[in-house]
């Protein structure tokens, strides 16, 4: 049996400190360059001032008068707010100028001749849908192996938890791998402690197989990219020796639900507006989003073994949330990180309700908060700070919303409740109570209009550019789907304002998140969960509802949008997951996107690939093992590579092997074993042949099968109880 990895070329890769000192620039950069990204940033600078100036004074002049402590709350909470608002639409204008150029000039042309580098490819899987993944990365490696034979290899690395779910993917995974080409093969691991998560999964293949490859291209298990996309992606790398890591902006694909089709819908629109003007500038400092980018193994190595935090989790510890970190480390060291938004065929999926982007979101707002410790950290750049303070403000933003929300229903309280005082002081005249009621109506629009500006530049951007229009549908499919996706996310949006303020709060009293598996394609939850889990949000928006209404009618108005989206939050996260309502946008041509109008190749590909798809059988992790020679031997062959890696003493181990001395039977076997023993089972080549011989004796065990029956868990003959060797 052939080993299922290849031979370690091994790296050292040093855990590196929080504070060092930043190195000079590998790569050189044209003076127009630098020229251009420093004037960007200025004026991108200037126009968040100039904006975010105005709002704030005139929210100064609706409070008039001398203010009150909590009247200065609540205009600090305006100023956050409307400053992070005002950053996000100047970004979006330039953004839209930067489309337009591309509109009109065309983007940078993709090469397919073969890149001189080997890259690997790494798909880290966390207890997914194997079937999924092995159609995306079979249609990848195909399509690599055809377009650059040699110079590509497919890593899977799994950190699967679940003994059931490895087993799945054993069966999936190693059909995958025979029947690869030798052009691109595939390989796969599984860790048994999934220490550090998916930084540490990336470590591992760094320290053990790095040697081999001079880059890594980066997945997720959902990602989808071209061939022709993965070659552009190193052949940029090699042309470029001073560039650590190149992020392209993925499409979301392949949704089926409302929420999933709302989110690629606005991804495929608005993204490009976004990141255009992202990119613009961070010039040579960007960011990474932890997939779909390509990473210099050498410079990974050598400057982004992230730091353990002191203290205990939610703040210390392991590195959560690892990507904006590792790229910031990577500046540090002087490597080049860039952001190329011209790069297409680049996709991932979406998590299909609310409820698992709010699972998600969980884990990502831990992450964004944990890196308070690195704000300061020295030796990072101005544009590794800034990246740092944007994925905080991300969440932070909802809290200081939510709070602006809260301060000004009680200054409303306070004036419904508190009578005027005309003479505080004694005087000749009196001091009448001003409050603007014009001004904040204009400035009420003007915060409206920088909300939705950057949906407004991407539909004139696409209504513009005939091409591209007629792939959403027209322009009047278009302007309903974006009316649509409008309404839609304004109903979401106090839902998820709510539970991310919730977030913050619970991170910031010591709630540690853990690590959820993410759910990819069914969203749906029956109604009875979705009221229990939005129970709060609704009586917190009838709440809301009822005490303006009651109080102050013309913020009850001004409030609707907000409390009809809490009351209405069950409902919401209910349909949210359904496919029907998906279905018939999607029939009508409502949220359609250019990847539905005419489907590329490697999506077409993934496809086929997961029809094609074998139904395993449904069985017990030891069962599926025992019962598949082919499959036990090429498990084995894997195992046995990893076995110097384990430590000595291994007292799940010793468990195992105890519990399986003391048994005759695989069901009862199994039902004695806890998940974590089962792993240290299933890690232990020695104590599977050791089972095995046991129960079947010198017969191979699909002989034994017929006749003994262990799938259906019928008792195997009794064997001598031995003693453990504790």
């Amino acid at each position: 049996m052939e080993l299922a990895l290849p031979p370690e070329q091994t790296m050292v890769m040093p855990r590196q400190a929080l504070h060092a000192a930043r190195l000079s620039r590998r790569g050189g950069v044209a003076a127009w360059f630098w020229i251009k990204t420093q004037f960007t940033r200025l004026l991108l600078l200037a126009g968040t001032v100039v904006v975010s100036g105005y709002g704030i004074r005139e929210m100064h002049g609706v409070l008039t008068g001398e203010l009150t402590v909590i009247q200065w709350v609540f205009l600090i909470l305006f100023s956050i707010n409307f400053t992070w608002i005002s950053f996000a639409g100047c970004q979006a204008v330039l953004g839209f100028f930067l489309q337009l150029k591309q509109d009109l000039f065309g983007y940078r042309p993709i090469h397919n001749a073969e890149p001189g580098m080997r890259t690997a490819v790494l798909a880290p899987v966390y207890n997914e849908d194997p079937a999924r993944v092995a159609a995306g990365l079979k249609a990848m490696a195909d399509g690599l192996a055809n377009d650059a034979p040699g110079k590509f290899a497919v890593f899977i690395l799994s950190d699967t938890t679940n003994p059931a779910a490895w087993m799945r993917e054993e069966q999936a995974f190693h059909d995958l791998i025979r029947d690869a080409s030798v052009h691109c093969p595939v390989y796969y691991r599984h860790r048994r402690h999934n220490t550090e998560r998916k930084a540490g999964n990336i470590a591992d293949f760094v320290q053990r197989w790095g040697g081999a490859f001079e880059a890594m291209l980066v997945l997720d298990a959902d990602s989808i990219m071209a061939p022709s996309t993965m070659i552009e992606m190193a052949r940029r790398m090699e042309a470029n020796p001073g560039l650590g890591l190149l992020q392209t902006l993925p499409g979301i694909v392949m949704a089926e639900t409302l929420f999933g089709r709302l989110q690629q819908f606005a991804n495929r629109l608005y993204g490009p507006i976004f990141a255009n003007g992202l990119a613009a500038w961070h010039g040579n400092g960007s960011n990474f989003w932890g997939h779909n980018a390509i990473i210099r193994t050498a410079a990974f190595a050598q400057a982004a073994h992230l730091p353990v935090l002191k203290g205990r989790p939610p703040f210390g510890g392991h590195v959560i949330s690892h990507d904006f970190i590792e790229a910031a480390l990577l500046q540090r060291a002087g490597w080049d990180v860039r952001f190329d938004t011209d790069l297409p065929l680049t996709f991932e999926e979406a998590p299909p309700s609310l409820s698992d982007v709010l699972v998600r979101d969980r884990r990502w707002c831990q992450g964004n908060l944990q890196h308070v410790s690195f704000l300061f950290a020295r030796g990072f750049t101005v544009a590794s700070r800034l990246h740092i303070m944007s994925g905080i403000m991300a969440y932070m933003s909802a809290l200081f919303w939510f709070l602006l929300l809260a301060v000004g229903v009680v200054l409303a309280v306070q004036a419904s409740f508190t009578p005027t005082d005309y003479f505080p002081e004694p005087s000749l005249f009196p001091t009448w109570p001003v409050f603007d009621s014009e001004r904040a109506i204009t400035l009420f629009v003007l915060s409206m209009q920088l909300v939705l500006l950057p949906k407004g530049l991407a539909w004139v951007s696409a209504m513009i550019n005939v091409k591209r229009c007629f792939r959403y549908g027209g322009p009047l499919l278009l302007t309903i789907s974006v009316l649509i996706e409008i309404l839609l996310s304004a109903l979401f949006a106090p839902v998820m304002m709510v539970a991310q303020s919730r977030m913050v709060w619970e991170i910031i009293t010591g709630q540690d998140s853990g690590w959820k598996p993410q759910r990819r394609n069914d969203g749906s939850i029956p109604f009875s969960t979705a009221l229990r889990t939005h129970s709060w949000h609704m009586i917190l928006g009838i709440g809301g509802a009822v005490l303006t209404y009651f109080l102050q009618h013309d913020l009850f108005y001004w409030l609707l949008p907000v409390t009809c989206g809490l009351i209405l939050s069950a409902v919401l996260s209910w349909v949210s997951g359904k496919r029907l309502p998906g279905k018939i946008l999607q029939f009508i041509g409502i949220l359609k996107t250019p990847e539905e109008h005419r489907i590329p190749a490697i999506l077409t590909a993934v496809t086929a690939n997961l029809s094609a798809s074998k139904n395993y059988p449904v069985s017990t992790p030891l069962d599926t093992l025992l019962n598949n020679g082919a499959l036990r031997a090429w498990h084995s062959a894997q195992i046995k590579s990893l076995r110097v890696h384990h430590s000595v003493f291994d007292a799940e181990l010793i468990l195992a092997r105890a519990k399986s001395a003391r048994t005759d039977s695989l069901t009862t076997l199994e039902n004695w074993l806890t998940p974590g023993e089962t792993l240290a089972f299933l890690h232990s080549p020695e104590l599977i042949e050791e089972v095995n011989h046991s129960y079947f004796g010198n017969t191979t065990v699909d002989e034994m099968t017929p006749r003994l029956g262990v799938s259906a868990g019928v008792e195997v003959p009794v064997r001598e109880t031995r003693e453990p060797a504790l």
